[in-house]
Order: C-alpha cells, then sequence, then structure tokens
C-alpha cells in the first residue's frame, strides 16, 4: 500500500457547549477563550436571559462586533450577523428599521463600540434606537493581545503604550446618560445572577439600551481582577438611587474609582426612533409593498 492511498485522518469536531433547560436552544460550540475569562459569565447570561424571556433563536437578531466578545458568533445560536470593527450598531439600526417587531441585541467590546464605533454609539443613543447595546469592558483590545482601550485607566501600561497611556478613559455611563439613551445599566461578569435581571431588563426596555458588564481580562490586563471589582462594586437599590432621576443618574455615573455602581443607573421613557416614522405606523417595513412610483425622484434628482 503506497501512502497516496492512505485515506486522510478526519478533523476532530468542534466541542460543543453543554446544553441545560437554562441554556437549550442557543448553544454553539464550546467557547474558545482563555480559561477563567469574563466573557464566560456574559455568555452564560445571555442564554438565561434569552430562554428566561422564551426568545426562539430565529425570532431574536444578534448582531456581533469583532474582538473576543466577537467571536461568540459561534458560541451563541441565534439569527445573528457578524459586522466590521465598530460598526455592529449600524447594521443593528438597519435590522430594525427594516423589521421593528423584531428585538435587536448588539453584543460588542470597549473597544469596538466606544473606539472604532463611538460615532455611531453617540447617534444610535440621540436617536433613541430600539437596540439594546451589551458591551464587554475589559479596558485592553484582548484579541490582539492586550493593547489599551479607550476605557483604560490613565496610566495603564500595555504592548501600545508601554510608558502608560496618556489619555483619561471613556466613562461609557456618563456618556450614554449624557446622549440621550433611556436605559443605562451597569454590571458584572462576576456576578450573573444580577447580570442575567439587567440584561432581561435592558431587552424589554423599549428604547436605546446600554449593558455595560465589566468583563476581567485575565490574560492582559493584571490590574482590573475580579478582586479588584469585588473590592469596590456596590449595588444601586430604591434606597440609594433613584434611575428616573436625571440629576442621580449622572451623580452615579461619576463613580468610577474608589467605588463603583452595578445595577440600573437611568431608566426613562422616549419615543424611539422607529415610533416617529410614519411610513412604519401600520407594518413593519419587511411586510410593506414595494410598489414604490420613483418617477417624481427621479425627475427632481435626475
Amino acid at each position: 500500500m503506497n501512502n497516496n492511498s492512505i485515506p486522510p485522518t478526519p478533523a476532530s469536531p468542534k466541542p460543543v457547549a453543554p446544553v441545560s433547560e437554562h441554556t437549550a436552544g442557543f448553544s454553539g460550540y464550546f467557547p474558545t477563550w482563555c480559561p477563567g475569562c469574563g466573557n464566560f459569565g456574559i455568555w452564560q447570561a445571555l442564554k438565561m436571559t434569552f430562554n428566561k424571556m422564551k426568545f426562539d433563536p430565529d425570532r431574536l437578531s444578534i448582531v456581533f462586533g469583532i474582538g473576543c466578545s466577537g467571536n461568540m458568533n459561534d458560541f451563541l445560536w441565534a439569527n445573528s450577523f457578524h459586522a466590521l470593527h465598530g460598526r455592529a450598531i449600524p447594521n443593528a439600526i438597519g435590522i430594525k428599521i427594516a423589521n421593528h417587531d423584531l428585538p435587536v441585541v448588539v453584543i460588542v467590546g470597549d473597544g469596538d463600540c466606544y473606539g472604532e464605533g463611538g460615532n455611531h454609539f453617540l447617534h444610535a443613543a440621540r436617536g433613541n434606537h430600539d437596540i439594546t447595546v451589551i458591551v464587554h469592558d475589559n479596558r485592553v483590545y484582548g484579541l490582539t493581545t492586550g493593547q489599551v482601550a479607550p476605557t483604560a485607566s490613565q496610566g495603564f501600561k500595555s504592548k501600545s503604550t508601554p510608558q502608560g497611556i496618556i489619555e483619561v478613559p471613556v466613562n461609557p455611563i456618563a456618556l450614554a446618560v449624557s446622549q440621550g439613551a433611556t436605559f443605562v445599566a451597569q454590571g458584572f461578569s462576576g456576578d450573573m445572577n444580577q447580570l442575567v435581571e439587567l440584561i432581561e431588563k435592558g431587552v424589554a426596555h423599549k428604547g436605546f439600551s446600554l449593558v455595560n458588564i465589566f468583563q476581567p481580562c485575565v490574560t492582559f490586563n493584571q490590574i482590573n481582577s475580579y478582586n479588584w471589582y469585588r473590592d469596590r462594586i456596590y449595588k444601586l437599590t430604591s434606597e440609594n438611587h433613584n434611575p428616573r432621576d436625571l440629576n442621580s443618574a449622572w451623580q452615579k455615573s461619576q463613580e468610577v474609582t474608589e467605588k463603583i455602581p452595578l445595577g440600573v443607573v437611568y431608566d426613562v421613557d422616549r419615543p424611539t426612533y422607529t415610533d416617529s416614522l410614519p411610513q412604519l405606523s401600520g407594518k413593519p417595513l419587511l411586510d410593506s409593498a414595494l410598489n414604490i412610483d420613483l418617477a417624481q425622484f427621479i425627475n427632481d434628482f435626475v
């Protein structure tokens, strides 16, 4: 028998994540993240939330960004789209306008959303587009091995800033509150029970929702560890905060170092972008007839 006649060894199948009653319908391949990565907690919380809300994977649209968080596209099976770096939010807006009856969730990293996609984040908030943005905030670009993200603390040393970053960090909560987001929450990947509660509230909210999640990167950020957060975080309650009060929300958004709030920071009602489009008042654009007379537009512009 010559070597040419030896059949090739079949490729090893990718391991599939275990399925339970809490994750049925959304489990994909088992993640390839580093052991201990905070993404695992967010991944599990998302599956638990979607099943708790009784979502069908085919009746939910998820748009992923680029980065370690974006790799969840293979680990969380649903009707999804993997966008370009920084462009997850505009893709989600397009999906929502096409079918405003469809729940739309954006899963991105802090660099992807607040860096490359920062302009889209601002305008989506001010437009109150009815989408939910879940941000994995680990203060580094983990997939490209640890460069500083916009949320990195001033002075943080990395491969791209060996002497320490000069800029002050972006404040996602303050940014969202000031630019018109109508639901703003902050969570921690080490507390899945609260995380499920926050994601559920964000998805159920009618309007632009941000859930910023502190997600320790155990490989490239040895400073902002699980213990670092546990020494500083505290939970917002009805006794210490009113999420309907803009001034109180702004005050909480400034707590970023010695004590850091977890929970719903801001929650108000305002007409959404699609609510303000008369073309969508009867039915989703997806179901509308396409027999549009373009003659007037052609005469005006050609």
